[in-house]
Parts: structure tokens; C-alpha cells; sequence
């Protein structure tokens, strides 16, 4: 992963401890340095990070199976003024957890986050169907409640990690529904914007004049005229009324590319707004092979260039 911009020396994430948000924090090799500061909420994470009482904020944003984390996105797009600087996948195993002893017959109540209870939703129905399932604010949450509780039949569906933390047993092991489990991560913070890597991904919102027939046709064929791909698009209700909507949209490219600059540009020339959220690596196993390759080339190119202009001639007095 290309090199941040700045040094985040404290982190906000959504805690407590043995969340898979600080899991997949911790995964991040050039964030390993940085102090964890563990979050009530996605909100809480994200305000902190916003009125600069941390550096940033490492939250959640998409999962495989849920698709898009409205807390994380909603408080991005209307309610913080922060960018995007690199994100992060980690494969999601989900646990049903509970106190020494528990069998999975004695369970009768399950607590966990919403997003996890529903990545779980086949397995609850199948083995524990009719069971009460109780909302917290975390996966880790769910453990420590469990964990400090007085054992009574309550289970907690949470990582592996968590039960270790919290003192709990495993009474099943990967009980999520898709083994293909993923959620994708943002580091989030103020200020600057993360360099170009050649292999970067730009997310925007773009806010409509008026709700009328073609107003996406427009906004897709600025991409398309330009031949930027798009790898995300989603609307989101602005909040100010029925039928009122925006869209985010992901596209490969940096900000600092010529083609994207130009392409965003014409959209907030045309567009009621267009809020910016980063340009930043993108992730994935083929990534910084794929950096190193562009950066060899862009050498290269430099000095095929540098070769041509010096043989250039001096012009005559």
C-alpha cells in the first residue's frame, strides 16, 4: 500500500476490544504504530474524527452480504467533512458464543450487532428458530454482555477474538450463512488527501438539480464519454423528503488523473452539488504488485522522455 500522506497517531474505531473493526485496524501494516481509541458507536468514531479529537476513524462501509453500512455512509455524505484515505478487507467469520458449559441447546437468546444477526439469519432460523434476538451497538459488545452477565441461556454471535476477551466458549464455529464473508474498511480523516499509486479508487456523491426523467443517464455519461469505470453506484434519500435522492458512485481513478479531474468538474458544473469523499489506494491481493508495476512504468516513461528532449536541438540566434 502506497505511503499515507501523514501519520494518524490515534485512531478511533467502533469498540469495545474485539471488534472485527479493530481486527481489521490492526491488520493494517502501516497503521500498527497507532493508538486504537475504542468507540461507543460508528457515529461516535466518526464525530471524533471530525472535530479533530482523534487523527481518524477506521469504520466499516460495505459488507459482502449486507451490502453498504448506512451508519458509516449516511454520516459521511450529510453529516462530516472527512476524506477517505485508503480502505481494507478482511474476511468476516461469525461465532455463536456463550458461557463455559452452554450446549446449543440451552441457548434462548442471541445479542449481537443487526448487521451480524442478519448475516446470520439462515443459521438462526434453522437452529435456534423462535429465539430472542437482542440488539448492541458491536459484535464485541454483544461478548462483553454475555461475558459479564450471570450465565442464563443468552449466546452472543461475535469473532473468535471476542469470546477470548470476554471469557466466553464457542459453542459453533462459522455460523454465518456465505462463506465468502467480507467487509470492506475506511480510514477516514480531515485534511489532506491521499497521493495517486496508479491503482486508486475515487468515491462522490452527487446531488441532483431536480428529480426528472434522465437526471442518472446524465450524470453515468460523464463516466462513460471518458471511459472511467464505474465499480460502485448506490442512491441514498437526502433526508429532505420522499423521493428525494442521491447517488454515490465509486470509479477507478485518482483525483489527480487528468481524466477524472475533468470529469469531475463537469458534474459539479452541472449538478445541484458534488461532495468529494477520497481518492485513495484500492485494495486488493494484486494491488501493490500492480503499483510497483505502474511506478516502474512511469520511470521508464520518464526517462524515454527525458532521453527525447535532450536531442532536441537549440534553436539558432
Amino acid at each position: 500500500m502506497a505511503t499515507p500522506v501523514q501519520t494518524w497517531k490515534r485512531i478511533a474505531f467502533l469498540g469495545p476490544e474485539g471488534t472485527f473493526s479493530q481486527e481489521a485496524l490492526l491488520s493494517v501494516s502501516i497503521l500498527a504504530n497507532a493508538e486504537p481509541i475504542a468507540m461507543s458507536t460508528i457515529a461516535d468514531a466518526l464525530d471524533a474524527a471530525n472535530e479533530c479529537e482523534v487523527d481518524a476513524a477506521f469504520v466499516p462501509i460495505e459488507n459482502s452480504i449486507e451490502g453498504t453500512v448506512s451508519a458509516t455512509l449516511d454520516h459521511l455524505v450529510f453529516d462530516a467533512e472527512l476524506f477517505i484515505q485508503l480502505e481494507h478487507v478482511l474476511d468476516i467469520h461469525l461465532d455463536l458464543l456463550a458461557p463455559d458449559g452452554t450446549d446449543l441447546a440451552d441457548i434462548r437468546r442471541v445479542v449481537s450487532i443487526p448487521v451480524a444477526l442478519a448475516q446470520c439469519r439462515r443459521f438462526l432460523h434453522e437452529r435456534l428458530n423462535g429465539v430472542e434476538l437482542v440488539h448492541a451497538t458491536s459484535t464485541a459488545e454483544a461478548a462483553r454482555m454475555v461475558g459479564e452477565a450471570e450465565p442464563d441461556g443468552t449466546g452472543a454471535i461475535a469473532p473468535a477474538i471476542a469470546g477470548r476477551l470476554y471469557g466466553l466458549e464457542t459453542v459453533m464455529e462459522q455460523v454465518e450463512d456465505h462463506p465468502g464473508n467480507q467487509t470492506r474498511f475506511v480510514l477516514v480523516a480531515r485534511g489532506m488527501l491521499s497521493p495517486p499509486t496508479g491503482h486508486d479508487r475515487t468515491s462522490l456523491v452527487c446531488f441532483q438539480q431536480a428529480d426528472r426523467p434522465g437526471n442518472l443517464h446524465q450524470i453515468l455519461g460523464q463516466f462513460a464519454a471518458r471511459n472511467l469505470n464505474l465499480t460502485k453506484i448506490e442512491s441514498r434519500p437526502t433526508k429532505l423528503g420522499l423521493g428525494d435522492y442521491c447517488f454515490v458512485i465509486e470509479l477507478e481513478g485518482h483525483l489527480s488523473d487528468e481524466v477524472v479531474g475533468d470529469c469531475l468538474k463537469q458534474l459539479h458544473s452541472e449538478l445541484a452539488s458534488v461532495k468529494f469523499l477520497g481518492s485513495y489506494p484500492a485494495f486488493g491481493e494484486r494491488g501493490p504488485k500492480r503499483r510497483e508495476q505502474i511506478a516502474a512504468a512511469r520511470a521508464e516513461a520518464d526517462a524515454w522522455l527525458r532521453n527525447l528532449r535532450s536531442r532536441v536541438r537549440p534553436e539558432e540566434d
